[in-house]
């Protein structure tokens, strides 16, 4: 969560962190909700709507702080790893560079629906501007029309109308995951069967694009003998305020004036991330954006909108104007920045908007077709004019070397009672490489399960007879089932084995001029005999000259051959492969997990008697 006033959508701020919090932090939190249900009773006091929905937003905002700073200081502190945010940049020599690679890497992939009478297109972007925890430049996209087959344009809309007769293209409502996706909707005829595949079809796509670049990024580097001190680098400086176990409060400036391109643009230019003694990054568990001052401030100002019985223009001007000058004031910025995890050494980089580079682009977007498995013998070129790697890739393939150790120390054991006649118990673990090449081979073996009592000082104590009935075992998807009606005393421990599978992998490295048969590079496609390579048992990743992981675009396969199934894949990488890597599954192991769980108590009430 970070917490930056003034913010909207009060009501719904609050909802989202609505939760209790630990025993220690009772007190507050019940002063917390007092304070709530206080705010919420004089708002209904209030008669004006537009002074009304000013103090709603104001006050809520304060409460959201409130509550989110409480729930920061009170959260475990449990370790928890995350990738590098300014990975992806660290790539490219300038943050234009990197602009420039993320448009010219968007392609548009058309997407049979389940519907006759929809068909999806789906723009895919080289990386993700919005994934948590990264930087973000200010960037948007316009989508604009579809041009299709007949050379028809249809302009774009942004809902989807229930009273246009015509084709229209609209945003789509089935993938809330991917905002940018589209759907072209054929017209829908009663009583008559329609075949899309007979409609003309769309075949480019036209928007624009905007994507705003820094001047710079710069990192400082900073531990514990760093607090108090401020860095400085050209107009960029950093204060670190203090620095304890999972947290850290910093003050940030540009000395510069910022760009008159984003002078209207909100922005967050602190990138903050913390490692631990591991040398490992972090994840961050949040962040509060405002000073004490800061807070008074916007206290007092909700007190003055408190005090009036009616909202006029010139009360809504001496609240700008008062905003405007105090903001005026803040020359230096502040964050406090928790993290899951005991800090050992902070990365504070800052992007630097002083200047900036605007580039806008219109698209004319090619729409390309590539079905997961096609009968198609030829084979479709996807070369964009981008590299882009994939930064996960290497952590992701420490599964390779999975270790039983390793294995048993992912398990996770849940419990559910709601239903005391289906009990369960689910055996889980962090999916890894390794899960990806089990294959569907499996021999779990035995899985002896034996539930008991418990004595006076809730210690195990006595084994349960049972009729077979009484519980399952799904070995394979880990779990036990248990009917409380079945069992003549109430169960307190159970103890017993449950199967985890381990893959052996043997991993190859390979020149890309020196491949084996049934491997084979095509400019940055890789085709791969599936009869030699099948896909349960290999898997292939790609570097290029630089040592990175290229990312894949996309993989199919394709059944060209009447007698056997499908008989070649292609992956498609951002750049040309220097290297291959292979990951071969040449075994199956079934790993044993040994448990002694303690079973949650189930309301028993409604059991049969």
């Amino acid at each position: 969560m970070d917490v930056r006033l003034p913010l909207t959508g009060a009501g719904m701020c609050l909802a989202l962190l609505m939760g209790a919090c630990s025993p220690s932090d009772e007190k507050a939190q019940v002063s917390l909700e007092e304070k709530t249900a206080r705010f919420e009773k004089s708002l209904d006091a209030i008669e004006d709507p537009k002074l009304k929905d000013a103090v709603a937003e104001l006050g809520g905002s304060l409460l959201l702080l409130e509550r989110a700073q409480l729930k920061l200081d009170s959260k475990p502190l449990e370790t928890e790893y995350s990738d590098d945010a300014l990975a992806v940049l660290k790539h490219y020599p300038t943050p234009q560079a990197l602009v420039d690679t993320y448009i010219n890497g968007l392609f548009v992939l058309h997407k049979d629906s389940s519907s006759d009478y929809l068909t999806d297109l789906q723009p895919v972007f080289p990386f993700n501007f919005n994934i948590p925890d990264t930087f973000v430049f200010p960037h948007g996209v316009e989508w604009l029309s579809v041009t299709l087959s007949n050379k028809r344009v249809i302009g774009f809309q942004p809902e989807w109308s229930e009273t246009d007769p015509g084709i229209q293209l609209s945003p789509s409502s089935s993938n809330l995951t991917n905002p940018d996706d589209l759907t072209v909707t054929y017209p829908f005829i009663d009583g008559l069967d329609v075949d899309n595949k007979h409609q003309p079809q769309p075949v480019s796509l036209q928007g624009k694009v905007e994507v705003i670049a820094p001047r710079r990024l710069y990192s400082f580097n900073l531990t514990k003998k760093d607090v108090g001190q401020t860095r400085s680098n050209e107009n960029l400086s950093v204060k670190l305020l203090k620095l304890e176990k999972n947290y850290a409060e910093i003050e940030f400036s540009n000395s510069a004036p910022m760009a008159a391109e984003v002078a209207d643009t909100p922005l967050n230019p602190l990138i903050v991330q913390a490692r631990d003694s591991t040398g490992q990054f972090l994840s961050r568990s949040g962040s509060i954006n405002e000073t004490a001052e800061q807070i008074a401030f916007y206290q007092k100002q909700l007190a003055l909108l408190q005090q009036q019985k009616t909202w006029s223009e010139a009360f809504e001007k001496q609240l700008e104007s008062q905003q405007r000058a105090f903001e005026k004031q803040q020359t230096r910025h502040y964050s406090k920045v928790y993290f899951n995890g005991p800090i050992d050494a902070l990365e504070v980089s800052v992007l630097d908007f002083s200047t900036a580079t605007v580039t806008r682009k219109d698209l004319d977007l090619p729409v390309r077709r590539f079905d997961p498995r096609t009968t198609e013998k030829t084979i479709q070129t996807l070369e964009l004019p981008v590299v882009v790697y994939d930064d996960q890739a290497a952590n992701w393939l420490k599964g390779a070397t999975l270790s039983e150790d390793q294995l048993k120390k992912g398990v996770s054991i849940r419990q559910s009672v709601d239903d005391p006649s289906a009990a369960q118990i689910e055996f889980d673990h962090r999916r890894s490489f390794n899960d990806e090449l089990l294959g569907s081979s499996f021999n779990p073996g035995d899985s002896p399960v034996s539930f008991f009592t418990e004595d006076a000082s809730g210690k195990r104590d006595e084994p349960i007879e049972l009729p077979p009935e009484a519980f399952q075992v799904d070995p394979l998807r880990g779990t036990i089932t248990y009917d409380l009606n079945l069992f003549p005393q109430t169960p307190a421990y159970t103890v017993g084995s449950i199967p985890l599978f381990l893959a052996s992998i043997e991993k190859k490295t390979l020149d890309a001029g020196q491949l084996p048969k049934g491997l084979e590079l095509k400019g940055n496609a890789l085709l791969v005999d599936m009869k030699a390579f099948p896909e349960q048992d290999w898997r292939f990743y790609a570097r290029d000259d630089s040592g990175n992981y290229l990312k894949e675009i996309l993989a199919v396969s394709h059944d060209a051959s009447p007698e056997g199934p499908a008989l070649t894949g292609v992956h498609y990488f951002y750049g040309r492969p220097a290297r291959l890597e292979t990951y071969q599954r040449i075994d199956l192991t079934t790993v044993q997990y040994g448990f002694e769980v303690k079973l949650d108590k189930a309301d028993t009430a409604s059991l049969d008697q």
